[in-house]
């Protein structure tokens, strides 16, 4: 079995099990009362109206060098796979509550785990394998750091002990290690300052400047939202 598909099996249980959720309400839609503010001028009452902010972005020479190449590589590789660390986020909270207030007896849980899981894989699969393996590894991370949990826990938590070490020590058989924790301040500080410019409503900014077009939009469910 490649590398690849390895790769794609294990973060396919991490983050299947990372997104379980018990559905997330959407509230009908209400109409917001809207107010216009007006200035009288001579005769003539003028409506006015503040508008949003508009960002210009520039484009930035092509740069060389092997930093370059792997830095542009990362500002890609997080465009295609924080969207869906963002959904393991709240999706984790989501399951983790309602099996609390279920207050569900093993049984229940793992069976109610096991559906979820497969409806997930179904509705994942396909953007799952379209991932390669450097963005595998980095969507491991990215659901760490917004889980809180590595995807070791995350299995060991959701599945047993014994399915977390095995998939474990067939990770390590190809460089990867799923206990690692995620490092903001320290292996992983590039990764962390992408995520920051993503809060700040700047990384489309800067990945229009390096590759001069915007990011790929990434199809999440909106059931998974």
């Amino acid at each position: 079995m490649s590398r690849k598909n390895i790769l794609y099996i294990i973060l396919c249980t991490a983050a299947a099990l990372a997104f379980t959720s018990a559905g997330v309400e959407v509230s009908a839609q209400t109409k917001d009362r809207v107010f216009m503010h007006y200035r009288v001028e001579g005769r003539d009452t003028v409506f006015t109206e503040e508008l949003p902010p508009a960002r210009v972005y520039s484009k930035l020479p092509r740069q060389k060098g092997r930093e370059w190449r792997r830095y542009y590589r990362l500002v890609h590789n997080f465009s295609k796979t924080y969207p869906y660390a963002l959904a393991a986020r709240h999706l984790v909270h989501e399951v983790d509550s309602t099996i609390a207030a279920d207050n569900l007896k093993r049984g229940k849980r793992d069976k109610y785990i096991n559906q979820m899981q497969k409806q997930l894989f179904d509705d994942f699969e396909q953007p799952m394998r379209g991932l390669t393996v450097s963005q595998g590894a980095l969507l491991m991370k990215l659901i760490d750091r917004e889980v809180g949990k590595s995807s070791f826990l995350i299995i060991k938590d959701y599945k047993n002990g014994m399915a977390a070490g095995f998939w474990q020590g067939i990770a390590k058989l190809f460089g990867t290690d799923l206990k690692k924790p995620y490092d903001p301040d320290g292996e992983d500080r590039a990764i962390e300052e992408l995520v920051q410019l993503w809060d700040a409503g700047e990384f489309e900014g800067l990945y229009f400047s390096l590759f001069w077009k915007f990011p790929p939009e990434i199809e999440i469910p909106s059931k998974y939202r």
